[in-house]
This record gives structure tokens, C-alpha cells and sequence, in this order.
């Protein structure tokens, strides 16, 4: 049995812990004031884009060797205008760079924790979409979504976070403005 520790206990960590729990993984879930020792070979930092450099500083040495899933969405909430990673770069990317001993991915980011938890984008199950340079640590998360349900999708390099921050940015900028509802978001039909 595989386990994941969760880093955050709302909406989305919620959401992604109950997908691989389905899947027959054991889950530890971490609070962002917990000082905690990891115990899965999966750490899913589902937590707001600023601590993602203070969980990297303060956990580096056991995040070493490890799969790190990056969800978030490095936007800037306080005019929902613009992502606040550089051009050309992002979130995940940084994290890389903080943590070059890990097998950093990025997923998530472009699902909404309702679609998550009920496995389902109206008609069609919901895609978790992955990006990363390891293709095996890809085709672990892959596996630990498939079996909790949901399907998954290689989206290639780490390269590939960019763009999937872009979606991932359009996507809350239309639900916060009404034009696509909290259970809705972007489908995939093969």
C-alpha cells in the first residue's frame, strides 16, 4: 500500500486525499503549522502558491528522493489579473529549482476540488492532467489517480507547468467572475 502525505486540509487536499484513499492508498495529512515527519513517498503540497518556498526550505532534507505534486495556481488574488511567476516560467518550475533532489510534478492545479471528490466534469470523468521530467514518478501518481477513479493524463515535461497554470488561471478567473460554476471547469472527452 502506498502512502501520500498531504500538505493542507482544505477543499483541494481534501478532495485529492479522498481520491487516492478510494485507490487503496494510506494518507497522512499535514497542517501548515505542523511540524511533521514525512511518511509517503508522494507529498502533495495542496496549499496556497506562497508557502510553497517555506514548506521547500523547512523540508527539504525529507522531501529528498521524494515525489512532490505542486497544485497550486500562482495568481495574483488580489486583482485576478495576471500570475505572479515570471514569463516563460512557473510555480512548479521554482519548486524544482528549491528542490533538486526531489521528482517535482505539477497536477491538480486545473481541477476544482468538487470535481475531484465526485469524479465527475458533468457527463465525463474528471482528468487529473500531469506534467514532470520523471517518467516514473508521473506513471506513480497516474496510477495512484487511476485506481481512486479519476482519470489521468501525461501532459509532458515540467516544462508543460506553464501552460497548465495558464489553464488552470483561466479557469478560476471564470468561475470567480460567474461565467463557469465551483463544479464545473475544463473537460476531457477521448
Amino acid at each position: 500500500m502506498s502512502t501520500v502525505t498531504i500538505f493542507g486540509t482544505g477543499n483541494m487536499g481534501t478532495a485529492i486525499a479522498s481520491v487516492v484513499a478510494a485507490g487503496g492508498a494510506s494518507v497522512q495529512h499535514v497542517g501548515s503549522a505542523d511540524d511533521a515527519s514525512i511518511r509517503g513517498d508522494v507529498v502533495v503540497l495542496a496549499v496556497p502558491y506562497p508557502a510553497l518556498a517555506p514548506i521547500a526550505a523547512k523540508y527539504a532534507g525529507q522531501l529528498e528522493g521524494k515525489i512532490v505534486v505542486d497544485i497550486t495556481n500562482p495568481l495574483n488574488f488580489e486583482t485576478f489579473d495576471s500570475l505572479v511567476v515570471p514569463a516563460g516560467t512557473s510555480a512548479a518550475a521554482e519548486l524544482a529549482k528549491a528542490l533538486p533532489a526531489s521528482k517535482v510534478l505539477k497536477a491538480f492545479n486545473t481541477n476544482f476540488a468538487a470535481t475531484l471528490a465526485a469524479k465527475k466534469l458533468g457527463p465525463v470523468n474528471t482528468t487529473v492532467l500531469i506534467a514532470g521530467d520523471d517518467a516514473d514518478a508521473k506513471a506513480t501518481l497516474a496510477g495512484l489517480v487511476t485506481a481512486g477513479g479519476v482519470n489521468a493524463i501525461d501532459a509532458g515535461s515540467l516544462k508543460r507547468a506553464n501552460e497548465l497554470e495558464a489553464m488552470g488561471f483561466l479557469q478560476l478567473t471564470l468561475a470567480a467572475g460567474e461565467k463557469i460554476s465551483w463544479t464545473g471547469g475544463f473537460g476531457i472527452i477521448n
